[in-house]
């Protein structure tokens, strides 16, 4: 008996170094599920960009109704701003987990208390079919990441340096090089695109183009 109930408390400390460990990796995961909607996970906190939003809002990307069924529970919802192919109210008054947008930005701060190695920065950026839009900057586990949203404007991205990823339509870098503003970044991630749309860019080093639902980024 004594034998039976050492090995299993060995098995019981295995199991819980094993979770420990996996939880610690820092890796941060990155899975594209449409428009500007992204899931962003270390393993141990679960947040969600522009998601969920009107399923095919303004001719842009549907997705089907199973991605709702996957979202994390207690998980953190930050919306750029609350245009529908961006945005559900529908939906997101039923979520599970805790909800922000730029306008609250006092609250959104307080999210760097709460998860480890980890700090957001809010920008309000122009849009001009929104009177509240805002852009992010988030810090975690050493990586630097930008959330452009719906900005035609790329002054605020230009003034950063050293990101890692920034997530941005085509169309701010297209006014970047008409306005001769460098974006600093190692990986400009493309999104928000029509069905089918079609960008110059090519996937290489420098660019990753989320144009197919379910694509990641580890």
């Amino acid at each position: 008996m004594k034998y039976t109930y050492k090995n299993t408390i060995v098995s019981i400390l295995f199991i819980i170094l094993t979770n420990f460990s996996f939880g610690q990796t820092n890796e941060i995961k990155i899975t594209f599920i449409g428009n500007a909607g992204f899931h962003m996970t270390d393993g141990n906190t679960n947040i969600y960009f522009d998601f969920p939003y009107k399923s095919g809002a303004y001719g842009y990307m549907t997705y089907d109704e199973t991605e709702l069924n996957k979202i994390k529970d207690n998980s953190i919802f930050i919306f750029t701003h609350k245009h529908a192919d961006h945005y559900s109210k529908k939906i997101v008054k039923k979520l599970n987990g805790k909800i922000y947008s730029g306008s609250n930005r006092k609250k959104i701060s307080r999210l760097e208390k709460d998860i480890s190695d980890f700090k957001i920065k809010s920008f309000r950026t122009k849009h001009r079919f929104s009177f509240n839009h805002y852009s992010y900057i988030i810090d975690w586990h050493g990586k630097k990441f930008f959330i452009s949203g719906d900005t035609e404007h790329p002054e605020t991205i230009g003034l950063i340096k050293g990101i890692d990823y920034a997530f941005i339509p085509t169309w701010i870098l297209f006014y970047a090089k008409e306005k001769n503003i460098t974006i600093d970044a190692k990986t400009k991630v493309l999104y928000h695109l029509y069905p089918n749309q079609k960008v110059e860019e090519k996937p290489t080093t420098d660019f990753i183009i989320f144009d197919k639902q379910g694509m990641n980024i580890k």
